[in-house]
């Protein structure tokens, strides 16, 4: 029969192991855990879509088209909106043949990111692009790469091979984004749509008057024709 001794010293050890055993299961745990936040945000930015390159007349900054024209058109858009990547590859390639090239219209792109920090962070990465004269590049790689409800479509990793892939000198860029020096604009217009009334994305103004959602052409063509009437 065991003496007290042995049997205190066995009750010592089963404790021991069991906190070691404790520990263990909860190292793994956290390994876990850190994997599954970690690991998806490793996605390789090599997997970068490049849109073939479009027309925009006249561009300026995140605006195209004669700034005198007697329409101006403004778009209140988030990159992670599905209905604006579909205005963006359907409609505004119509608007800007028939009109923007023409000199009936000038568009201008104001960010209403409201659909959480990717999309704000798409946005100020749009802007710092338009420091060098590629807003409307990276525009169309945004949307040309945009995953609905996957945040890391937009990680700084990914923008960061956006700016890569249409020339961008990638220093500069990567000290925009590092210093939020854009925040203060994507702010400023965000704002601005808000006062408009704005609360869903895509929304435009043509000549101040509201056309709201990704409508076909032929919305656009009424209120344009309607404008350049003096309507």
């Amino acid at each position: 029969m065991p003496s007290r001794s042995e049997i205190r010293d066995k009750r010592n050890r089963d404790r021991r192991r069991s906190r070691i055993f404790a520990i263990l299961v909860v190292v793994g745990i956290a390994l876990i855990l850190a994997a599954i936040l970690v690991v998806p945000n490793l996605r390789p930015a090599a997997e970068v879509v490049v849109p073939a390159d479009a027309p925009r007349p006249q561009a300026q900054g995140t605006a195209m088209g004669d700034p005198n024209a007697p329409v101006t058109i403004e778009e209140y858009s988030d990159f992670q909106c599905v209905y604006c990547a579909r205005f963006s590859s359907d409609t505004e390639p119509r608007i800007i043949a028939d009109y923007v090239s023409t000199g009936k219209v000038h568009f201008v792109y104001k960010n209403y990111a409201f659909l959480g920090q990717p999309s704000v962070d798409a946005a100020e990465a749009s802007l710092c692009a338009a420091d060098q004269g590629k807003f409307w590049e990276y525009h169309d790689i945004l949307f040309a790469n945009q995953a609905e409800g996957d945040a890391r479509a937009f990680s700084d990793e990914r923008l960061k091979a956006f700016a890569e892939e249409i020339g961008l000198d990638g220093t500069a860029f990567a000290e925009c984004l590092a210093d939020n020096r854009k925040m203060d604009q994507v702010r400023q217009e965000y704002a601005e749509g808000a006062a408009l009334g704005v609360s869903s994305t895509p929304t435009f103004f043509v000549n101040g008057k509201e056309v709201k959602g990704a409508q076909p052409f032929e919305a656009f063509q009424a209120a344009i024709e309607a404008a350049l009437a003096g309507g």
